[in-house]
């Protein structure tokens, strides 16, 4: 199968990216957080190829997309309360609710088995302006290959599912970096399933109490409400192990490292630059900068010689919740000692 990568702004984009998608295909597409790869919500065997194309486990529930907030009624048995107010504040935006699915609406495969679904309106030109000229509901995780970090770019979905897919739609790089926050407002206190850009604070200053459950607890049911939560993700070809972000700690690191014979690559603010790396990648100085370039650096690794990817870390205070969430999936917790 060739792949097809065609700029947003070219004539017609748009309504080839729809028509493969109305025809029962899977097209790449940026949103706010990262580039998805999308299918018809309702088209089973549409679905099916999401799986096919990642090698995604079919456990995994994926996150369906809508262009307006009109269409929430269509696949909702009930909206709650809460979910209204987070929808009014956050959408279209980086946050996915979880709700109790109408029966025989949404393609089972898209649920895993559940009876709820998570839903989100992306706050990205190219992927509303798809959304709404296909006028149907998109699943979409992210576009790479199972496991591996994330698509920022049109260029690191190719790079992953090159002859897997017919059509990446290129709207530029994304802007926030790290996938959506998954808010479950099915339990009586709503419950963050994966930490994302819509903080635990954000939340709380517009719905209440919010709960946030340890990696523990999130991980512990054996089939996952939401995307992230059971198997490794966003992980790079070479081992990532997670260090404080301390310069004299990341310094004996390197050395020790270097004596066993390991090239080795730090991941890191700018101000933890240490010349004894191998390679050095920076995430920038903020937390959004962190976020927003975390998967273009542990990409920018696969294409270095280096053994060992050193991964420095930060605090969990807002988005740092999700960042370290991602960096620990990346480094299957893995600390250097």
């Amino acid at each position: 199968m060739k792949t097809i990568v065609k700029q947003a702004t070219e004539p017609h984009a748009y309504e080839e990216a729809a028509a493969l998608l109305a025809a029962g295909e899977v097209v790449g597409f940026p949103t706010e957080t990262v580039y998805g790869l999308g299918a018809v919500a309702t088209n089973e065997e549409a679905v099916a190829k999401i799986f096919a194309a990642k090698g995604r486990p079919s456990d995994n529930p994926l996150i369906v997309h809508i262009g307006t907030m009109e269409e929430v009624e269509c696949y909702i048995e009930e909206v709650p309360e809460k979910a209204r107010l987070c929808m009014e504040a956050f959408w279209p935006g980086p946050l996915t609710l979880i709700m109790k699915a109408k029966e025989h609406v949404i393609a089972e495969n898209v649920m895993a088995g559940l009876q709820t679904v998570g839903l989100r309106m992306p706050d990205n030109e190219v992927a509303l302006t798809l959304l709404r000229k296909l006028r149907q509901p998109v699943a979409a995780p992210s576009a790479n290959r199972s496991g591996k970090p994330s698509p920022t770019e049109a260029k690191h979905v190719y790079e992953d599912l090159q002859q897997r897919i017919p059509m990446i739609l290129d709207g530029g790089a994304t802007g926030i970096g790290v996938e959506s926050t998954v808010l479950d407002v099915t339990t009586d206190v709503p419950t963050i399933l994966r930490p994302g850009g819509v903080t635990k604070e954000m939340l709380a200053a517009i719905i209440g109490d919010v709960f946030q459950p340890t990696k523990l607890q999130a991980e512990e049911k054996e089939t996952p409400k939401a995307p992230g939560m059971k198997y490794t993700h966003y992980a790079p070809n070479a081992p990532v192990l997670l260090i404080e972000p301390d310069a004299q700690k990341i310094i004996i690191a390197i050395e020790k490292l270097q004596a066993d014979g390991k090239k080795v690559a730090l991941l890191a603010m700018t101000s933890l630059r240490q010349q004894a790396a191998n390679y050095f990648f920076s995430f920038g100085e903020t937390k959004d900068e962190m976020a927003a370039h975390l998967y273009d650096a542990l990409r920018a690794c696969d294409a270095t010689d280096a053994d060992v990817i050193l991964a420095a870390t930060t605090d969990e205070d807002g988005v740092g919740a999700a960042i370290m969430n991602r960096l620990e999936k990346a480094a299957g917790n893995a600390y250097f000692k």
